[in-house]
């Protein structure tokens, strides 16, 4: 069964007074496209989170959220002391350098973001590897929920599409049964205004050319060729929406109502008869619908 590629999937866990919280949420997307939001202590951890996100979701673009709480009793960064105090002591003789010194002031918040004032502690290592840790199942479990989601959503999609296709079919059917018709009325309307035009001359058309100019007619306004071929496309399109399997689905569909549209069109083009041109035109807003539809499954 389709998927949707539109979902939300979130898990939480507290392991050794740390409180972890994963969020994933997807939205469409031609292709696979990832944004993974960490803390800065969990930056190097990245790139796994998105090699797991990528293994189970194909399609779609998704966001992937960590949020994560440590202990009071634990810190990944601790003051350099040495270097703030080089840095104090240097701007102190630039201040006493300025004229005005007593409008001089120091913020000693803006200098922890000088280079080589917060350095990492031993604590950072041990932090991102039990934090490696406890994500992996979080994210699988943030995953399934996802997918969950999804799948629900690609139920409603399914069945809006299959009744896209069976109103297809139902026009299909009606113009595969009005296509013979077309060239026998045809040839009944030729025989009269031939007839009608030569009585006036008291002259005769010969069989064989009526005929000829009725078969030169019936061929190039056969659309059998197309309804077949559409037909197929139908059946392949009901087929991949009620299938079992986990692979993603939506790009083959959107190449198949491509392929529906082309047919249509030239149906549309080839016949000359104004009750399949009706049903031509309900048949290419049902696929422009399923088009749109499709933009939607993973």
């Amino acid at each position: 069964m389709i998927r949707s590629m539109t979902g939300f999937g979130q898990a939480a866990n507290q392991i050794d007074g740390v409180h972890y919280a994963v969020e994933i949420r997807s939205v469409n997307n031609r292709y696979f496209k990832s944004t993974i939001r960490v803390p800065d202590e969990l930056a190097s951890l990245e790139t796994e989170l998105e090699t797991q996100l990528r293994k189970r979701v194909h399609r779609g673009s998704i966001t992937l959220t960590v949020k994560f709480r440590l202990a009071d009793d634990v810190s990944p960064y601790q003051i350099n002391d040495h270097a703030l105090q080089d840095y104090l002591k240097h701007l102190q003789q630039l201040r006493d350098q300025v004229g005005n010194a007593q409008t001089a002031n120091i913020d000693l918040t803006a200098l922890l973001g000088l280079p080589g004032v917060l350095v990492q502690t031993d604590d950072l290592e041990q932090i991102t590897a039990k934090a490696r840790t406890a994500l992996k199942p979080l994210v699988d479990q943030a995953i399934d929920g996802l997918s969950k989601m999804r799948s629900v959503e690609g139920m409603a999609l399914a069945e809006d599409l299959l009744g896209h296709r069976a109103a297809i079919e139902s026009r299909l059917s009606e113009i595969a049964q009005r296509a013979p018709q077309v060239v026998d009325e045809y040839h009944q309307r030729l025989r009269n205004r031939v007839n009608e035009l030569l009585a006036k001359a008291q002259l005769d058309v010969a069989q064989p050319d009526l005929i000829r100019e009725v078969a030169v007619y019936a061929e190039r306004c056969d659309i059998a060729e197309e309804v077949s071929r559409l037909t197929g496309h139908m059946q392949q399109f009901e087929e991949i929406l009620t299938n079992d399997n986990d692979e993603p689905s939506g790009r083959t569909l959107d190449f198949l109502t491509q392929e529906m549209l082309r047919e249509a069109n030239t149906i549309a083009s080839k016949s000359n008869d104004v009750t399949i041109a009706r049903h031509i035109v309900e048949v290419k807003g049902a696929i422009d619908r399923i088009k749109e539809q499709v933009q939607n499954v993973e």
